[in-house]
């Protein structure tokens, strides 16, 4: 079926923004921005990925990927 890939994780480092920097300045604890890095969520408010873009000055394509050919994660 595909899946959503997060790339959080590659921007940060672009970036070289740490985790705790961004918590901060984006307001959402350690923990659920480390669940994002690691791809454990499901869902993700647009308001947190509005705060994310406009802390890492990058757009919302530049953290998720498409990827048709990867198997879905099981519920």
């Amino acid at each position: 079926m595909g899946k959503i890939i997060l790339r959080l994780d590659k921007v940060m480092a672009d970036r070289k923004m740490s985790l705790n920097e961004l918590s901060a300045r984006v307001g959402v604890s350690n923990v659920n921005l480390s669940k994002m890095k690691t791809g454990k969520i499901s869902a993700i408010r647009f308001s947190t990925l509005k705060a994310i873009c406009e802390a890492l000055n990058c757009q919302p394509g530049d953290i998720l990927e498409y990827d048709p050919t990867a198997p879905e994660d099981e519920a």
